[in-house]
């Protein structure tokens, strides 16, 4: 009577090869929300954290952002009418339709601890110093404030910043998951977003993309 031979040692290192290579594939080819930031190294929202003035207080010192814009007039219209946001470097709210009836600004969402927020943001204060540029707001989403002020303490940037604790602008914009965004919306209440969201590398990417939107 034959003995029964089982697989050899090579075949059975094929057939993992075969097995790791077809996983591969399959995560390769499984769908991601459409629009997202692209990238391997996606960050992981968190959640909003709340904490008071008195303790952001130091820290808004330290930072030394501009005030945030304060409307005027204009009749908000659009997404945005109606949305309020907090002021990052100062206490008291913002109204963001309002806020756009006044001039088209460049909306840029982002986070502390989202690595292509922190990478990108040089390249917007850049922009936003140049003259004649579309004014930039930051809103910080899904995040401690805490670390989003140290965060732009530490890369020196200085500008206007807003805080979307509730989501309220994610809501009304209608924001996929992932980091960062940026809208151009302007004064007659149209709302576009950057597409692709790439993160920008430059001012002149800025300056492009706003170009096209515009």
């Amino acid at each position: 009577m034959s003995a029964r031979v089982g697989p050899g040692r090579a075949e059975l290192v094929s057939t993992a090869v075969v097995v790791l290579l077809v996983g591969l594939a399959v995560f390769a080819l499984w769908p991601r929300p459409a629009g997202s930031p692209s990238g391997v190294d996606a960050p992981v929202a968190q959640q909003a954290v709340a904490v008071s003035d008195a303790e952001l207080a130091p820290l808004r010192a330290d930072a030394g952002l501009p005030v945030c814009p304060v409307p005027g007039a204009g009749a908000a219209d659009g997404p945005l009418a109606g949305v309020t946001v907090a002021c990052l470097g100062a206490e008291g709210p913002v109204d963001l339709g309002a806020v756009a009836a006044d001039g088209p600004v460049l909306l840029n969402l982002w986070a502390s601890w989202c690595g292509p927020c922190r990478e990108e943001l040089p390249a917007l204060a850049e922009y936003a110093a140049r003259p004649g540029s579309v004014p930039v707001l930051l809103i910080d989403v899904d995040d401690d404030p805490r670390a989003a002020l140290r965060t732009l303490d530490e890369l020196g940037v200085d500008l206007p910043s807003a805080l979307d604790t509730g989501s309220a602008l994610r809501t009304a914009l209608d924001v996929p998951p992932g980091l960062p965004y940026s809208f151009l919306a302007r004064p007659d209440g149209t709302v576009d977003r950057v597409d692709p969201p790439v993160p920008f590398a430059s001012a002149d990417a800025v300056a492009a993309a706003v170009a096209e939107l515009s």
